[in-house]
């Protein structure tokens, strides 16, 4: 039978989304700048630490032999590059002490390195692998509609508001909140506050779509949820003023650098990709992978620059126009 995280990597890299929320983002150019190419800075700053880039790996997979070799690829990238690499749940390797598709540094012993746990797990099951990794940060996802979906997913739920609060209060290194793929809504981020989390992933839709891969993999069709939730603009724009409380992370269908520029004028500390780093491993050598994303960060400084901005605190000040459903959508709020 194949591997369901090996599952997961197929339908990922088969699935095209069919609309894209950056897409309908527009940024206001300044044609007087201010500043020279040289004076832009790309640091950032969330879960407890200063980062050189406002962009990162972000959780994928672990629990076979093919994950192993797709986390040591993009460990090598990350290390390369100087970001930060976030595996996928560990939870695979809690049920298996042999499983070492999550030992990286074995390779890549310098590297940035973060883990992701599901909610649905107690907190002591984190607290074992923050042991095992040694994680700068843990993220700890929350997918409900997947699990839903899932012919093997969680039918229990009332204890993930309790298991949240005892990961805010328990585990040793910052905590992130994330969704994958669905979009976090305004509540569930202010819920996350009020516990004592201040770092939040709301990875909205647009990229990898778990109610597609569920559904790929389910007898039951269900086809009409491939497009649940919230798209990843959507998803930051209804946050409103709680962006200025929190720090946000956006992900969800982040193809480029522009992309992630729009994302963090909209008031994200950071942006991850997946998918788009995934596709990269997966077609070329990691020399050529690295080379290309050290390029994305002459890319932000480009378009910082074209936007008059020196910091990333700068961006928030860059005026947009939105179109089509983000456009409608936005006139219905007003």
């Amino acid at each position: 039978m194949t591997n369901r995280k090996d599952q997961h990597i197929k339908h990922a890299l088969a699935y095209q989304s069919p609309y894209n929320s950056f897409d309908e983002v527009e940024l206001i150019q300044s044609s007087l700048p201010k500043y020279d190419l040289a004076e832009i800075e790309l640091k950032t700053h969330f879960a407890g630490r200063d980062w050189d880039f406002p962009f990162y790996i972000n959780a994928m997979t672990g629990g076979s032999n093919k994950a192993k070799a797709v986390n040591r690829k993009l460990a090598q990238v990350a290390e390369a590059c100087g970001l930060l690499f976030i595996t996928g749940s560990y939870s695979p390797a809690l049920k298996n002490p042999d499983d070492d598709s999550y030992d990286v540094r074995s390779l890549t012993p310098q590297v940035l390195l973060g883990t992701n746990i599901g909610l649905d797990k107690p907190v002591q099951l984190g607290q074992k692998a923050v042991e095992d990794l040694r994680p700068l940060l843990l993220e700890v996802h929350v997918n409900l509609m997947q699990e839903l979906l899932m012919p093997e997913g969680e039918r229990e739920f009332k204890s993930w508001l309790s298991n949240l609060a005892d990961y805010a209060q328990e585990i040793s290194v910052p905590v992130v909140l994330k969704e994958v793929g669905f979009g976090m809504d305004r509540k569930t981020v202010q819920r996350g506050l009020d516990l004592g989390i201040r770092t939040f992933d709301i990875s909205g839709r647009g990229g990898t779509s778990f109610a597609y891969i569920e559904n790929q993999r389910a007898q039951q069709d269900r086809s009409y949820l491939n497009q649940w939730g919230q798209s990843t603009v959507q998803t930051l724009l209804n946050l409103g003023d709680i962006r200025n409380r929190a720090e946000i992370l956006a992900s969800g269908g982040v193809r480029h650098p522009l992309d992630m520029i729009k994302a963090l004028v909209l008031g994200a500390r950071a942006v991850g990709l997946s998918r788009t780093i995934l596709e990269l491993v997966e077609r070329y050598p990691v020399e050529k992978v690295i080379a290309i994303v050290d390029g994305w960060k002459d890319d932000l400084r480009l378009l910082m620059c074209a936007l008059n901005c020196r910091t990333l605190t700068d961006l928030r000040q860059v005026d947009y126009l939105l179109y089509g459903k983000l456009a409608q959508a936005n006139r219905k709020q007003d």
